[in-house]
Formats: C-alpha cells, structure tokens, sequence
C-alpha cells in the first residue's frame, strides 16, 4: 500500500496527462495481476468496483472522529488543518502519527474494506476502520482515506486508468473502454488485457452503464442546425432511469448509478413482461391515469417516491407512477449502443410489442394524437402501472419544432428533446447529437458545501444551503439559497446532514459535499463575496436533485456563459 500511495503522490504532483498515465502503467506492471486488479479499483477513485453492490457506509463525521482521536489534536487543530488542506484525507496524512505494526498490501486494504462493507453498526465499523489507520504509515493513511470517502483528488479519472490498462498490456484503447463498460469492473478489466483477452468480456447485467446525456439548445432554429428531419420527443419532468430486465429479476437504476428498484415495487413486474435480456433507457415519472391518453405530473408529486426503502400500497395508489421508455441499450445477446438511434427505436417498438403479450399482460395501444401511447399493463385492484413508449415525433423545420414545443408545455412537461436519427448511444457522454429546449429562468445545478440553521418556524433545522459550482477538481462557492425546499425536505436534509458534517461551527455546518441541488434565479453578478467570482441575485432552490452526482453539477466556466449571455458580453 505504501507504494501505491508513493505513485498517487507523484500523480497529484504532475499536471501533465502523459506522465500520470505512465505513472500508472509502469505501477501496474510491476504487480501481480491480482494486486494490480485492485489497484485499478482504487486508482479510479473507489473502494470496490462499479458493479458491486458493496459499500463502507463510513460517514464523514465518523472518518472525522476517528482521524481526530487517532492523532491527538483537539477539535480545533484538526479543522484548522481541514480548512488548509481541503480535504479529510490529506488531514490524515498530515496529522497522524503513524504507528506502523505490520506491512499492509493492497489485496490486505481490499481484505480490511471489505470486513468493514460487512460490519454492522458504527461502532463496529468504526473500531475496523481504527486498527486500519492504526497501522499503517501517515502517506498510507491519506490514500486510504481518500479512497474510503472517494475523493482521491489526484487529477486521474478512471479514463486515464483505462489508458493506463491499454498502454501497460498492448491493447488499445477502445478495446478496454468497451470491456469496462460491459463489465462495470475496471480491475476485471486489467485481468482481461493481462490475458490479452478484452474481447471476450461479455455483457454483465445489472450494472449499469453510463447515460448517454444531452446539451441545451437556445431555440428551434439552434436545434436544428446540427442535424435535419430530427427525432422529437416529450422531455418529461421525472428522473432517468435504466432498466435492466432477464426474466423475473428486473433492477433499476438512477443516472447516479444507484438501485433504485425498490422506490417503485410496482414497475419490475410489467417491466419483466419484456422476454429475454434487455436494458432499456427511459425516464419514471409521476402519472395520471385519469385522462384517456394518460399524463406526467409535476416532478414535485414524483418526489414522494424517492428515497424510499418501502413504499406503502397507499403511495402506490396515491402516486402512481409510469416508466416512459425511449431507448435500448442491450437486447438478445447484442449491445446495441452502436447501432443507430433509427435502428434501436425500431428495435425497441419490437421489444414492447412482445412484451405485451408475454406473461398475459393486457395489450394497450392508444394514439391519440398529441400524447399518443403504446403500453402494456399490470393492474392491480385499483392501479394500472404501464411502461409506456414515449411518444416519438419528427420535425425538419423550426415551424414544427415550435408548435411540438407549445404542445409539450401544455401538457405540463418540461419541453423537448431533440436527437439525430443517425445518432449512436455515447454512454457517458454530452454533445450535440442529442439537444434538449427548455424555456425557463436560468437555473445551475450546484453542490450544497455548508448549512446553517434557520430562524423563526426553521429554529432548530439546517435550512439555509451555501452551494457551489465545480472548477476543475475543486468546489468554488457562487451562492446561498434558504427557499424552496418542503418542510419534509428541510427536515430529511437536517438529518442527513447532521450524519455528514464535516465541521460543526455552531450555527454553521461545513458538510460532506454530496447534495445536489437545482437553483433558479434572476440574474448573475461579479461578486468577491464568493471565492467563484460571482453571485446569484434572489437564488431560490427549484428541486432537490438525488439523480445527480456532485460530478454532474455546473461548472464556473457555464456560470461564466450564463454571466456574459445575461450581460450581452
């Protein structure tokens, strides 16, 4: 472990992409292949590979205790020394005194990881995660931190650990993107190009693979201009959701990669009426059953669903939901990603069309102009849940485009995505060849860094959010918003993060950096108030966003955008 640590420290102190990646290559050559294995792992920022369904549920405020009680310092030295160094791990690295008993490796680190995934209750975990520090030198203590809270932070994302794989064992570079996207196992991965066998990593279901993502455009004209005759389709005001289907086990997952199955227990049986194995990209929304043609609800009413371990056939009645698919991923063997959008729709319309005749499902086909449906149906004693193609349109010209756009908005939706017929599934990945057109108040999805409690009703909950968008590695502060938020969201945040904090200043708390947040307001100014440059004027919070990773927030560079589009620079 020591060295792998000795390699992250000279990774961090280099700026330069080329040396990084022969840093790596030449560390992963040098060890078994099992060690190497989990070295990958752990280089791309993560205890335990993407597939697994293992975590350390280790929270920043324990890590912070331990760190603490281990160094000798008082509360006050070490967030004196947080402040400075910036992250929880280089404290550790700082401030421990390493009392070395044993040489650990990296398959011992993986070993202690793992029986602290397995351990019950915070006073287990925590005793582990002890004798884990306890025993290992200062530069170990910080990697090993770094990696607990995934927040490595040394310039290397697993995409230069991949090219790291292709350089160290003469594969291309293609070769062990596509076997690590099947994989969902970058140390699998490594395992495959040692045996110089990357083509025969097979698809491994249940893991999900990156969302393909979509850029905005500034108007019909705009959207057009990339591709002509395009692809149109509703952009609904719900979460995406990829769907991955063999028989009875049906599993569905966020775009944060999370299990999100058991929030909607009723989609996996009609979303299990779809024979074969299958993996689907759509979005569940909110639905109402009521009108004939069916309709998405406002995001607000979905947002009773999230989070939710058990969800009572009450919710169920009183929410119902849809799943409104537009895409397919993966089907009978095949991975369809490169195949284009025009093939894929056809072949999706194939799937749903056996599905409705698999396991006895009504057959439901309505088109009904505007929002027409093609479903098949579950129902339960007085609830229909369907999945639901989304309904797809063409537009050539900004005419149509326009007039699909108003029809969309009044049905309460949020606008239009646009895309390319010719397009392939770029998991992952943001351009032009999908387009998404909204109409609405500048908004950025920021990352909540501190929260105070509030005043009068709001005494004695965390209600006031200092957010901020990214720069690079960093998080950089651009504003603070207190409105917004529900009384039950205000006090599920509290809790979480009282769980998180990283720093208790009293009516103030420095937090774990997880929260994502969407943020409306009316306009940007320079500011030297935060450390951004700017600042928003009357931020208020538009939604939570649990869909989203603190890696999928804005960046300064679109605060910029936003800034000198406002200002007509």
């Amino acid at each position: 472990m020591q060295r792998l640590a000795e390699i992250s420290e000279a990774i961090a102190g280099t700026t330069k992409k080329l040396e990084k990646t022969r840093l790596v290559s030449e560390y992963l050559k040098s060890r078994s292949k099992e060690e190497a294995a989990v070295a990958a792992v752990f280089l791309s920022g993560r205890p335990f590979p993407v597939w697994e369904e293992t975590t350390l549920q280790v929270g920043g405020s324990l890590l912070w205790r331990i760190v603490q009680e281990l160094s000798g310092k008082t509360g006050e030295e070490v967030t004196a020394a947080y402040r400075k160094l910036g992250d929880l791990g280089a404290v550790a690295g700082a401030m421990l005194p390493g009392r070395k008993v044993q040489d650990l490796s990296v398959l011992d680190v993986d070993r202690r990881f793992r029986a602290i995934a397995a351990a019950r209750g915070p006073a287990a975990k925590g005793q582990l995660v002890r004798e884990l520090l306890s025993n290992v030198q200062p530069l170990e203590a910080k990697y090993i931190v770094k990696i607990m809270t995934g927040d490595l932070r040394i310039g290397l994302k697993e995409s230069l650990v991949e090219e790291a794989i292709a350089k160290a064992y003469g594969a291309t570079l293609p070769q062990v993107q596509r076997a690590n996207m099947l994989l969902g196992d970058i140390g699998e991965t490594l395992k495959f190009a040692v045996a110089g066998k990357l083509e025969e990593a097979r698809m491994r279901l249940f893991h999900p693979l990156g969302f393909m993502l979509a850029s905005p455009a500034e108007n019909a004209e705009d959207a057009l201009s990339y591709f002509h005759d395009a692809y149109v389709e509703n952009k609904f005001d719900g979460i995406r959701a990829q769907a991955h289907i063999s028989g009875d086990e049906v599993r569905i997952f966020s775009r944060t990669r999370d299990d999100i199955t058991e929030s909607f227990p009723e989609l996996p049986d009609v979303l299990g009426s779809i024979p074969g194995e299958v993996i689907l990209d759509g979005e569940i929304v909110a639905w109402s059953y009521l009108a004939e043609e069916g309709r998405a609800l406002p995001f607000s009413a979905l947002q009773q669903r999230l989070g939710r371990k058990k969800v009572s056939v009450e919710m169920m009645r009183r929410v119902p939901v849809a799943y409104l698919a537009f895409d397919v991923l993966y089907a009978d063997g095949e991975l369809m990603i490169d195949r284009p959008l025009r093939e894929r729709a056809a072949i999706l319309d194939e799937l749903l069309a056996k599905g409705f005749n698999h396991k006895g499902h009504q057959v439901s086909r309505r088109n009904t102009g505007a929002q027409h449906s093609l479903a098949f149906e579950a129902v339960a004693e007085d609830n229909t849940t369907r999945v639901i193609r989304s309904p797809l349109y063409r537009a050539s010209s900004p005419e149509e485009l326009d007039r699909l756009f108003d029809e969309a908005q009044a049905r309460g939706n949020e606008g239009l995505m646009i895309k390319d017929p010719e397009s392939a599934y770029a998991p992952g990945r943001r351009g032009k060849w999908w387009l998404k057109l909204k109409r609405e108040l500048a908004t950025l999805d920021v990352v909540v860094t501190a929260a105070e409690y509030g005043h009068g009703k709001r005494i004695g909950v965390l209600s006031d959010y200092t957010f901020a968008v990214r720069d690079g590695e960093r998080l950089v502060n651009i504003g603070k918003a207190y409105s917004g938020l529900t009384d039950v969201e205000i006090a599920e945040m509290t809790k979480w993060f009282l769980e998180h904090t990283l720093e208790d200043q009293g009516f103030r708390r420095l937090v774990e950096p997880k929260i994502v947040l969407e943020v409306a307001f009316n306009n940007m100014m320079k500011s030297d108030r935060h450390e951004s440059g700017y600042a928003l004027r009357f931020p208020r919070i538009v939604r939570l966003r649990p869909d989203k990773l603190p890696e999928d927030a804005d960046t300064l560079e679109r605060a910029k955008e936003v800034y000198e589009k406002e200002h007509g620079k």
